[in-house]
């Protein structure tokens, strides 16, 4: 497909610094950039790009001072990076609608599944007993939908993403391959005789709208009641969700972290990588926690920062590392100290059983 400056500019209600029958094809990183590509700058350390990419057409930040002679059209905006996913999303929505449609030969559907429109099922996927699914729903090849679960309109499922019975998804979610959703909690009771009796999972996962869940994620199932993704959550790749946790809304969580069972997490927070939390504890909301950190309480103050494992307050966080880096030094003047203070003694042992004399 083709797009002219104008176009683009009047998507994205942008302000054109050159050519407005400019052409693009497709899009590029500005360092990689060939004649017919569409890119932008939002970082200023790809500044130096400008002057010297091939790029036909950049979208520019209003902030951004041009310091030499740029040969491609400029299309400036408040916010380059948002105006550029915006465009993304609007070119992959043209896509979806001219994808598949329809079910595949080698899918099975029961009967008493209730399918909306323009929904395309892939082959070898299984569609349980009672399933809803909305309108333009996609459900790649190989999927597993278990009874009773419902898919509500524009989400979709990438290979292998399998629901377990009694779930529910939201609309225009986005679910990546591998991630399995409904899983019974890790729910065991130890008895006498040292062995543990499986607690029954008898809950289910409702994912609300606007959720995208990365690959090789596991949401488990809720003992009794649910285990609640609230919308606009984003989750990175391999991340582990326990029973009866409640992510809040518009919350982001990198990849490889790990949140116990019965844990609340609040609205607007973000969780770096590696990140361990403990169950039965409260998140507050706005709580940023750094990647690899551990923690083991709830958070009662909203919109701070905490690092570490134990976690604490990243700016406490940040004095005791320039103390730690200081142990060797702070080791010496110790041992001289200790040195001068037994000098001293002895001195002053002297002087007394001189005046003894």
């Amino acid at each position: 497909m083709q797009f002219t400056a104008l176009q683009i500019a009047t998507l994205i209600k942008g302000n054109i610094s050159g050519h407005p029958d400019a052409k693009v094809t497709h899009v590029a990183k500005i360092e990689e950039a060939t004649e017919g590509s569409l890119s932008f700058i939002a970082n200023p350390k790809y500044e130096e790009y400008l002057y010297s990419t091939k790029a036909s057409i950049i979208i520019i930040n209003d902030s951004l001072e041009v310091t030499k002679e740029v040969f491609p059209t400029l299309i400036r905006v408040k916010d380059a990076y948002s105006s550029f996913a915006f465009l993304l999303e609007k070119y992959n929505e043209i896509i979806s609608r001219r994808g598949k449609n329809g079910i595949e030969q080698l899918a099975y559907v029961s009967k008493t599944a209730s399918i909306g429109k323009n929904v395309y099922i892939g082959a070898f996927s299984y569609i349980g007993d009672n399933v809803l699914i909305g309108d333009n729903v996609k459900i790649l090849p190989g999927c597993y939908i278990g009874d009773n679960v419902v898919i509500n309109e524009d989400s979709k499922l990438y290979s292998a993403v399998k629901i377990y019975e009694g779930c529910s998804v939201g609309s225009r979610v986005i679910i990546h391959s591998g991630t399995v959703i409904g899983g019974d909690g890790f729910g065991f009771a130890p008895q006498e005789d040292g062995h543990y009796k499986k607690v029954p999972q008898i809950g289910n996962v409702i994912i609300e709208d606007d959720v995208e869940i990365g690959s090789n994620t596991t949401i488990d199932r809720a003992t009794m009641g649910s285990t609640i993704i609230r919308k606009g959550v984003k989750m990175d790749n391999l991340i582990q969700i326990a029973h009866n946790v409640e992510i809040g809304e518009n919350t982001i969580i990198a990849a490889q972290t790990g949140i116990a069972g019965s844990t609340k997490v609040g609205k607007n927070c973000v969780i770096g990588g590696q990140v361990g939390i403990v169950g039965h504890i409260h998140i507050a909301d706005g709580t940023r926690i750094n990647a690899q950190s551990g923690l083991t309480k709830s958070v009662e103050a909203s919109n701070i920062t905490l690092t570490g494992s134990p976690a604490f307050d990243y700016k406490s966080s940040l004095k005791s590392q320039a103390i730690f880096r200081n142990l060797p030094e702070l080791q010496q003047r110790i041992q001289q100290l200790e040195e001068t203070v037994q000098e001293l003694t002895t001195l002053l042992v002297h002087q007394n059983l001189e005046l003894k004399k």
